[in-house]
């Protein structure tokens, strides 16, 4: 009796086995296993805040009785009957105009600076970086605020009086604070000028073209996405200074709300008024905000953001 043997696939050295069909299951659940710390800190720490936080938007809480639902009072009151809301709105809108285009100018000078340093250039990155790293505490705007206050170190050199106790300069005490922090964008910064082929500085230098006409014509339009990225960062972050406004004016956005922010009335109407309601109102406010100026930004940025690797946009 003759068998025949059926033919035995032979698998070439250096080709993986095919897949089991359970072996993308099990992948796909060992995946989870590794994101459920992250998936559940989201939801718990993030998404049920959020959710609690639009609920309390629509009514009427003071942290020790139970919430009244109240619908859109909140909203009203604060767009017709809060002259203080629209006073924060302008303080903000004032600050991050003048804070924000002032540190990335700041950034973008000493990153150049750096860019052709070939001694001690770690050195002066990271005494660049550090105040990016200790501006945003507590102790650093309280030693701020000693800077600028009467008998301090700028009334001492310039005779001009205390800053932070005057309403047309203390605005600019704070934001000059946010203008020293200019470590982390430098060193976008400083990363992307690294990025731009040197051929094309050597190009323009051979046809004539001048240190500033080379800064325009290469350097701006090549490093234009990292100028966008620092933008948006610096933005949303501006929108949501606190700590120096609060340690400056000790939590009253004084001198004759001058440093009145946004997040700091909220602080105020929320922990101490106790009208938290209110307060979710004015946070989910700013949250629409901030993602309508994102938006903008993002929208504008097809006429001025170049991508070498997409060509003409």
């Amino acid at each position: 009796m003759t068998t025949t043997q059926l033919p035995t696939t032979v698998r070439k050295k250096g080709v993986p086995p095919p897949e089991r069909p359970g072996r993308p299951r099990r992948r796909e659940g060992a995946a989870w296993v590794f994101l459920s710390p992250w998936v559940l800190g989201a939801c718990v720490l993030t998404l049920l805040p959020m959710a609690v936080s639009l609920y309390l938007s629509f009514t009427d809480y003071d942290l020790f009785s139970a919430p009244n639902w109240v619908g859109l009072r909140n909203y009203t009151q604060m767009f017709t009957e809060d002259p203080r809301y629209w006073r924060s709105v302008a303080t903000t809108l004032m600050y991050v105009v003048i804070a924000v285009p002032l540190q990335l100018a700041l950034a973008l000078l000493v990153a150049l600076a750096l860019r052709n340093m070939k001694r001690g250039r770690g050195f002066y990155r990271s005494a660049f970086y550090a105040p990016s790293l200790l501006g945003a505490s507590m102790s650093i705007a309280l030693v701020w605020r000693a800077i600028f206050n009467d008998g301090g170190t700028v009334d001492n050199l310039l005779g001009t009086g205390g800053w932070v106790n005057r309403p047309g300069w203390a605005l600019f005490a704070v934001a000059l604070l946010t203008v020293w922090q200019f470590g982390a964008p430098m060193v976008i910064f400083l990363a992307g000028l690294q990025q731009i082929p040197g051929e094309l500085y050597e190009a323009a230098e051979v046809d004539g073209a001048s240190a500033w006409r080379r800064f325009l014509s290469i350097t701006v339009p090549m490093l234009s996405p990292v100028i966008f990225f620092n933008l948006v960062l610096q933005t949303i972050q501006a929108f949501q200074v606190f700590t120096p406004a609060f340690a400056i004016s000790a939590g009253k956005g004084g001198p004759a709300d001058s440093t009145l922010f946004y997040t700091l009335y909220l602080y105020d109407r929320g922990f101490v008024a106790s009208h938290m309601g209110y307060a979710s109102a004015m946070a989910w406010v700013l949250l629409l905000a901030i993602g309508a100026v994102t938006a903008i930004l993002f929208r504008t940025s097809r006429s001025w953001v170049f991508y070498a690797s997409e060509g003409d946009r």
